[in-house]
């Protein structure tokens, strides 16, 4: 039981963090429709930014906590930047164009954004130095960081914050009103462009602050490290069903236990035949499974369909 319960810890800092980047994932395609494939790359700069700033600040002698703050408020800066361009030289020319021609430019921004990465960067892998207590947090048996429960709470916040924002702000309105239909809400008074940089730019803090939490918590950055990542959050919200933010969630931290559970058991399940570095099998079986029972996904999609 000490395992079982170790593990459900794991799985719902991993879901967390999966949640955060699918939370980017499903505001751009409530909005737009497009599923903005460079979204993991955005985390990937979101990190390496980041290791740069504590790096260049490991002399200063400020405490962790300071270090930490002041390189995600870079990462956040960085990742807004880049996904506002992103959306503007990118994607937003394409707007009209059939869907499949934004997808592949979504798709060559990904490769664009490692290949970048990796001349500014290098290619070889870099430690991220321990800004937190590492003094694991006893819950009986079980074990947490410190930087596992900042996880778990910031994504809480996010969260509360998001649906604040959506459900409660002038800005929350604009964007529902873009998501049903674009035109009419520009006849209202809704500037659609703004809208939707304003999303963009949203999801990318988003992005920024999942990477900062990924390095901290795995302890190593690199040009590929948001390939995986941005992968398994799209799964997720699809999983939960895109366009929904409580969706995303919940199909971050289902996604998350899954994986968590699968590492631990699936060689005790397949007698020693596959290891948990298979674990992605349970993970993808679980998605063909929901959107073969659910194709809308766990909690549907709150998208209106467009006149």
């Amino acid at each position: 039981m000490e395992t079982f319960f170790q593990q459900i810890i794991n799985g719902l800092v991993l879901g967390a963090m999966y949640a955060l980047v699918a939370l980017g994932y499903t505001m751009v395609y409530g909005i737009i429709n497009l599923i903005n494939f460079a979204h993991g790359e955005v985390l990937m700069v979101g990190a390496l930014v980041s290791w740069t700033v504590v790096t260049a600040l490991a002399d200063s002698g400020l405490p962790g906590w300071s270090l930490m703050a002041i390189s995600l408020c870079c990462a956040i800066l960085v990742c807004a930047a880049l996904n506002f361009a992103i959306e503007k030289l990118a994607y937003r020319p394409l707007r009209s164009a059939p869907r499949l021609a934004p997808l592949i430019t979504a798709m060559g921004m990904s490769l664009l954004l490692q290949t970048l990465a990796m001349i500014i960067w290098k290619p070889n892998p870099k430690p991220y130095p321990l800004l937190l207590p590492t003094e694991p947090i006893n819950l009986g048996g079980p074990v947490i960081s410190v930087t596992q429960c900042l996880i778990l709470g910031v994504t809480a916040v996010v969260l509360a914050g998001l649906m604040f924002l959506v459900n409660r702000t002038k800005l929350g309105r604009a964007m529902r009103a873009t998501a049903e239909n674009p035109r009419v809400a520009a006849l209202m008074g809704v500037r659609p462009d703004m809208v939707i940089s304003a999303t963009f730019v949203i999801g990318a803090a988003l992005a920024a602050v999942a990477g900062v939490m990924w390095a901290a918590n795995y302890g190593t950055v690199q040009h590929s490290m948001g390939f995986l990542p941005g992968l398994k959050a799209f799964t997720a919200a699809v999983l939960g069903g895109i366009g929904n933010l409580a969706g995303a969630v919940v199909g971050g931290v289902l996604l998350g236990l899954v994986e968590a559970l699968g590492a631990g058991y699936l060689g005790a399940l397949t007698g020693g035949v596959l290891g948990s570095q298979y674990t992605d099998i349970f993970a993808f079986a679980a998605l063909i499974l929901v959107l073969t029972l659910r194709p809308a996904g766990l909690l549907g999609e709150r998208v209106a369909d467009r006149a």
